[in-house]
């Protein structure tokens, strides 16, 4: 009796090394290396190959510019990630969002129905063309303090386009401004 109470004693602190020894062997081997410095590395400013001055940006084009090559169809499909949040077609439903139909030359903050935030109820004025692509760049640069959690649309074409797309959603249509 006693040999045996040995043996399995034996078995079972021979498993428990064998599952230690393991560990060991697959910590060393699959280890994260730690950086020097914790954080992330940043991109260094490029410099310019000569006369060490910084190339000039090149400059944006202007939105009437942008407007005139628009693609209201490329604008459609980008505008599917507002269909998270917004309704499109005439009398829709408010969501999450307020229905965009007729948006453009309306007035900020008037949709019937919805509950906008003090910040776009202090705004005022009538959504033009400049103001809907400058807020659909980045709503809390637009409006500090909206409820609005879309971060933008950082592309100036791609937001050309969804401009082109809201034009289309009216019974009258605003003419873009002239290039």
């Amino acid at each position: 009796m006693n040999i045996e109470t040995n043996k399995i004693a034996g078995a079972v602190f021979g498993s428990l090394l064998f599952v230690v020894g393991v560990n060991v062997i697959a910590s060393g081997l699959f280890a994260p290396k730690k950086p020097a410095v914790p954080g992330y590395d940043l991109p260094a400013p490029e410099e310019a190959a000569a006369g060490g001055a910084a190339a000039p940006a090149a400059p944006a084009e202007p939105l009437p510019v942008l407007l005139a090559k628009a693609d209201p169809a490329k604008g459609q499909s980008a505008a599917k990630k507002c269909a998270a949040c917004h309704t499109f077609e005439k009398g829709g439903a408010n969501k999450v969002g307020p229905n965009l139909y007729g948006l453009v030359d309306r007035a900020v903050a008037s949709h019937a129905g919805f509950n906008y935030s003090a910040a776009l109820k202090g705004k005022g004025g009538n959504w033009t063309y400049e103001n809907i692509d400058h807020f659909i760049t980045s709503p809390k640069s637009y409006a500090p303090g909206t409820i609005m959690a879309f971060a933008g649309v950082a592309q100036a074409q791609e937001r050309a386009d969804i401009l082109a797309y809201l034009r289309t959603l009216s019974d009258s249509p605003v003419p873009f401004p002239a290039p």
